[in-house]
């Protein structure tokens, strides 16, 4: 069963910086996409920072240039840096992977919350 467990979230003032991990476990294929989604209160869940299975990363506008996502494939982590946060990055987050592509299989973590004041 596939298991993900995020961890480093918390509060921090306007400006700051976190770190978020995640280890994913429970399978074997070598081909997923790893990725990091957040969801404010009233609002979506949206993806913000991603590694496909080639290696290729991809961000949300809202926080290129400040965040940055790092892999490390043969673990099957996911870290997330982020800097100069807004209060506007205030959400619980969430790290999730993917087999077949994120329209056909989709597994979650329980998610780790940032409040940015």
């Amino acid at each position: 069963q596939v298991q993900l467990v995020e961890s480093g979230g918390g509060s921090v003032q306007a400006g700051g910086s976190l770190r978020l991990s995640c280890a994913a476990s429970g399978f074997e294929s070598a081909r997923y996409c790893l990725a990091w989604f957040r969801q404010a209160p009233g609002k979506e869940r949206e993806g913000i920072a991603g590694v496909d299975s080639d290696g290729s990363i991809s961000y949300a506008d809202s926080v290129k240039g400040r965040f940055t996502v790092s892999r490390d494939h043969a673990k099957a982590t996911l870290g997330l840096e982020m800097n100069t946060l807004k209060p506007e990055d205030t959400a619980m987050y969430y790290c999730a992977v993917s087999f077949m592509g994120w329209a056909l299989d989709v597994s979650w973590g329980q998610g780790t919350q940032v409040t940015v004041s």
